[in-house]
């Protein structure tokens, strides 16, 4: 006897389309994760310093608290915060450099801490103050024995090498040691040093760090490259917001060891940027003295360029003011800063995960 409830169900399925979505599974999940750091505290002097050979003072310093989040693949992501937010200490965290305090971390199924050479084979930390090389080799050298370290096959290696030298535009300087190098080359064989073994995983703490502008562009223009040939999982810390608002879609921002926000970066772009810049160039024959406007906010004059600050809405009203007082020979209008937002953001501390 045939079941026509069966039968009924895979007519229904052989006769209509059904759109299944899967999202990729998190690669990075971070529960509830604290760092406590125990600092020693002395007071001025030798005496105090005598005393504290004898009896020392501690006081505990949370570097996170309650950091909980997930990172799918090929995601990059920004990691925004002051100086002793608690980047720095998530990012060693994540690589297994130091322990947490309390919470769960898995990173493509490892504990990191616990150091296996199966993880530390899948993941990279480039650190642009830190440098990694031998500085006494040529770089050349150096990529040679991270082959045999990482026990990459020598096809590979070959190819490899040569993908990365020929994106970065390096294979003249191949022979020169790292220490003669300039600081843009040098970073240059980081990332190449880094990436050498093809991680699943990248860490970059501060890659433009000191470069000048156009390695950062170079560097920058590399990195979105990269990424869209191999799509690793790739989080960034940078104090140079033109890094972020360049490479990153998502970001993390980190205030005093605490998640304030987890989201969009255009997103929250749009809901916090709250004022335009209006540059204008005025006529050098016509001199004014007059600079002073009703409607938007001088904050920078520099010979017969002036830059004026207007509330988002408010710009036709001082465009307005501006031509009626002024000479101008030239206009332009741009949106706020992304450092100004993010600054204000912060200080807001916006709740939620997203927006």
């Amino acid at each position: 006897m045939k079941d026509h409830g069966i039968n009924t169900a895979f007519l229904l399925l052989a006769t209509k389309t059904y759109k299944l979505v899967i999202k990729p599974l998190a690669m990075i999940k971070v529960e509830n994760l604290s760092k406590t750091f125990k600092v020693h505290q002395k007071a001025a002097g030798l005496k105090e310093s005598i005393k504290s050979l004898f009896f020392r003072k501690w006081i505990e310093k949370k570097a996170l608290d309650n950091v909980s989040f997930q990172i799918r693949p090929g995601e990059l992501v920004g990691l925004i915060g002051a100086n002793g937010a608690g980047k720095t200490t998530l990012v060693k965290i994540l690589s297994g450099i130091i322990h947490s305090s309390g919470g769960q971390v898995s990173v493509l199924g490892f504990n990191p801490w616990d150091r296996k050479n199966e993880f530390r084979k899948q993941i990279s930390l480039i650190m642009g103050q830190k440098a990694q090389l031998w500085w006494d080799l040529p770089a050349e050298d150096c990529f040679l024995l991270l082959k045999e370290i990482y026990e990459i096959p020598n096809d590979q290696y070959k190819a490899t090498l040569k993908e990365l030298v020929d994106a970065l535009d390096v294979a003249h300087v191949m022979n020169i040691q790292i220490r003669r190098l300039s600081l843009g080359e040098r970073m240059k064989m980081e990332l190449i040093a880094a990436l050498l073994h093809q991680p699943k995983v990248v860490f970059l703490d501060e890659p433009t760090i000191g470069l000048d502008i156009t390695a950062q562009k170079s560097i920058r223009k590399f990195i979105l490259e990269y990424r869209k040939r191999h799509k690793p999982i790739m989080i960034l810390t940078s104090h140079y917001m033109e890094d972020i608002k360049k490479l990153c879609e998502r970001i993390l921002i980190i205030k005093n060891g605490e998640l304030k926000y987890d989201g969009d970066l255009n997103k929250i772009l749009d809901q916090y940027r709250e004022d335009k810049i209006i540059t204008v160039h005025l006529d050098p024959d016509k001199p004014t003295t007059d600079f002073e406007m009703e409607k938007s906010e001088l904050v920078a004059k520099e010979n017969a360029t002036l830059k004026y600050k207007v509330a988002k809405g408010n710009e036709g009203a001082a465009l307005t003011e501006i031509f009626r007082k002024l000479d101008v020979v030239d206009v332009k209008i741009e949106e706020d800063d992304i450092a100004n937002i993010i600054e204000k953001l912060i200080k807001r501390e916006p709740t939620g995960r997203g927006l």
